[in-house]
């Protein structure tokens, strides 16, 4: 018997048997994987390279988290100013682009300020989609040249099959001397909304769980295949099952639905209505260092297989052999809006032929190391589905004893830090039912 089972040892998972550890409450993390970590994974390959399961830093205002994860890894941890930039048909852009036009094309630089200018000037109706909001808030030419060509590449949904929900301070929206000043000066204030960021010294981005995964009872390997909420009884791929009091999980919501038996067909059908990205990540190891003064690239050209880039030596010189430098490229996919047809591997040589097209490689590096992943559960598709289909999801799971918690877990745009407070929140939830004090 397992008083508080934890399905998932992520940000969520180790977040909640956190919490539930400081109340002293008897738990286990249940996970499937032979390593801890979930998408905040890191994998050191015997090149010498570390890569992160996509890119992640902590950017975190909370002082308690930051607090937290510095304890994690004995304050050894590094600090860097934020340096980002974007990719447009060969031009390099500091970000955010609409702050950033000057040496664009003159002709392009003056219809987005006419189209700007003419949007500031316009009473805009509530937006009905993501698109109506790009215009209102961009005008036409800039929206359709650069959000609109990004957005469709990284949630592979076009902006008018999305909502507004996701948005937060993601999108900069600059004022009209912001606009000018950017469009006549090559140099701009800082207005990204992360200054700064932490990472590990060594280890990749997972060290910062290394203390939480520590001091849980963490189970890997346990491969959950059933879930009877009834008996509250949790079946594995071994036939061995597990007697649980209460269920805590951080698994996407169209996976948990598939385990929890006598599931009502209009929930399944809901949690199949819940859209999401899936990722190819390809890593890249070269023998120099001086790939990039960012650290990390927006790229908008559709004909480029990658939407993102970002180099891990420059999060940490620990992540590569010494003398060395690292790319990670993102190309995305969805099940619902952009299905793919390539395993991983098929897109190392295509990312390579593009990284050299765009100027981050050349036909002089020498390639130390490759290798792609596939990250099944990417990005939260924010679609004109998910809210409706997320209520009733959430809803059943909820009448049925399971607390749901982390980016897919609350099928949302969660932070590294949001998704480990979601697994705070949701052992509270817990706490609260057994009647245990709330520190």
């Amino acid at each position: 018997m397992t008083e508080i089972a934890i399905l998932g040892a992520g940000m969520a998972g180790l977040g909640a048997a956190h919490r539930l550890g400081a109340e002293g409450v008897g738990t286990a993390i249940f996970e499937k994987h032979a390593f801890h970590g979930g998408h905040a994974s890191s994998f050191a390959h015997p090149t010498g390279f570390v890569f992160d399961d996509g890119p992640h830093i902590s950017f975190t205002k909370s002082d308690r988290v930051r607090e937290l994860f510095a304890q994690g890894v004995d304050g050894e941890y590094l600090e860097s100013p934020t340096r980002v930039d974007n990719y447009w048909r060969g031009h390099r852009i500091k970000h955010p682009a609409q702050c950033n036009l000057y040496g664009l094309p003159e002709d392009l630089v003056v219809r987005v300020l006419v189209d700007f200018i003419a949007a500031t000037q316009q009473d805009h109706p509530e937006p009905k989609d993501y698109r109506e909001w790009l215009i209102a808030t961009y005008g036409k030419t800039f929206a359709e040249t650069f959000p609109m060509q990004y957005g469709r590449k990284y949630h592979t949904a076009a902006a008018e099959e999305m909502t507004t929900d996701w948005l937060g301070p993601r999108l900069y929206r600059p004022e009209l001397e912001e606009v000018l000043r950017g469009a006549l000066a090559p140099s701009t204030p800082d207005v990204h909304y992360v200054s700064q960021f932490r990472y590990p010294k060594r280890g990749g981005f997972v060290s910062f769980l290394e203390r939480f995964a520590a001091t849980s009872e963490l189970r890997l390997g346990c491969c959950v295949v059933g879930v009877d909420t009834g008996s509250r009884t949790m079946r594995f791929a071994d036939d061995s099952e597990v007697d649980y009091g209460h269920l805590v999980s951080s698994l996407p919501l169209p996976e948990i639905v598939k385990l929890v038996v006598d599931v009502p067909d209009d929930v399944q059908a809901a949690a199949e209505r819940l859209a999401c990205t899936e990722c190819i990540v390809v890593n890249v190891g070269v023998d120099r260092e001086d790939l990039s003064d960012c650290h990390w690239t927006y790229f908008y050209d559709r004909d480029v297989v990658f939407t993102r880039v970002n180099y891990p030596h420059l999060l940490s010189p620990n992540n590569v052999p010494a003398g060395s430098g690292s790319v990670q490229a993102e190309v995305y996919y969805s099940r619902k809006y952009l299905p793919r047809t390539e395993e991983p591997e098929a897109l190392i040589e295509p990312v390579i032929a593009d990284l050299k097209r765009c100027s981050v490689l050349s036909d002089d590096d020498t390639i130390l190391h490759t290798n792609a992943t596939l990250v099944r559960y990417a990005n939260v598709i924010f679609d004109h589905d998910r809210t409706a289909a997320l209520d009733r999801v959430r809803g059943f799971l909820a009448d049925v004893g399971v607390e749901t918690c982390g980016r897919y877990g609350e099928w949302g745009y969660h932070w590294t830090d949001e998704s480990f407070t979601s697994g705070e929140d949701a052992a509270q939830r817990v706490l609260d039912r057994i009647g245990s004090p709330v520190s």
